[in-house]
């Protein structure tokens, strides 16, 4: 039995279908079972909580033999970070009072670094809190989400894909949901290890091809264009973010174009991305076709 946090969302959803396609149990901690329905359709265990509550989180850790952990994504974080720590801190209490045989933790490229490093900051601090833990646990950190370009099925009809990533040449670190999702499995059903681990997943790739890969999906000529500076705050609204509020989104975007989701972080290992940008278009025009 291995438990998944963030069931409902696209890498816990991608990490616990690798799970049953293994044939393996999977639990999950959720706080609308409505909303998990079709995982209790699949077999899936659920236990009534949310990541808020450490005494939830020990429930579902009692009798697993690995948990997948991760951080509720916010675009707009406290300035201190006060969400993101209080969930973390929950973690460490249920962690360890229920020890488990083994955990994987979902970071961030990036998450390496204490400062400038805007929203990863958040996964940082997972880390660096994690380390005091002396159960055997892997961070995964994973490159920029594919998924994150989805809005290019929309917006690029007419040829051009607005982008962060400045210059649009320049690559990062990009992977696509269903393969941290795999890897996620692979840990927690694989060979058992000792001590602590980091995986960087994805591949380097650049907007300039990821654009490429979208056109070759809608059929048509796509150019990536980088967002003047002067207007990442407007387009962050535009997002969904709210006014005034996109500094740490901003900050982590900075610290992409400099260089701060490369591969090759010190002491890591890696495993490259098997899902191309193309095959994350192509699935989603599917969907949206059916």
């Amino acid at each position: 039995m291995f438990l998944v946090m963030g069931i409902t969302g696209k890498v816990g959803g991608a990490a616990a279908t690798h799970l049953l396609a293994q044939d393996r149990k999977v639990r999950a901690l959720v706080r609308d079972r409505a909303k998990a329905a079709s995982w209790a359709d699949q077999g899936v265990e659920l236990v009534d909580g949310d990541w808020n509550d450490a005494a939830s989180i020990k429930r579902a850790l009692r009798g697993v033999d690995g948990a997948f952990v991760m951080l509720p994504p916010i675009w707009a974080p406290s300035p201190d970070f006060r969400e993101a720590r209080g969930v973390i801190a929950n973690y460490v209490e249920a962690l360890s009072q229920v020890p488990v045989p083994r955990v994987v933790a979902l970071s961030s490229m990036g998450a390496n670094r204490t400062s400038d490093m805007g929203l990863i900051t958040a996964l940082s601090l997972l880390e660096q809190a994690f380390r005091d833990l002396t159960l055997p646990i892997a961070f995964a950190r994973a490159g920029g989400f594919f998924e994150n370009f989805l809005y290019g099925l929309h917006v690029a009809q007419g040829g051009t894909l607005p982008v962060f990533n400045d210059p649009t040449h320049r690559r990062s670190t990009m992977v696509a949901t269903n393969d941290i999702g795999g890897e996620i499995a692979s840990l927690l059903s694989g060979p058992a290890w000792l001590g602590h681990r980091i995986i960087e997943l994805g591949s380097m790739v650049s907007a300039d091809e990821v654009a490429a890969q979208l056109g070759e999906v809608m059929q048509r000529d796509v150019k990536a264009v980088a967002v003047p500076r002067a207007n990442w705050p407007d387009t962050f609204e535009q997002f969904g973010i709210p006014k005034g509020k996109s500094a740490p989104a901003e900050t982590m975007y900075e610290a992409v174009n400099a260089g701060g989701m490369d591969l090759g972080g010190v002491g890591t290992e890696h495993v490259p991305g098997a899902t191309s940008a193309r095959d994350v278009f192509a699935a989603a025009q599917k969907i949206v076709r059916s």
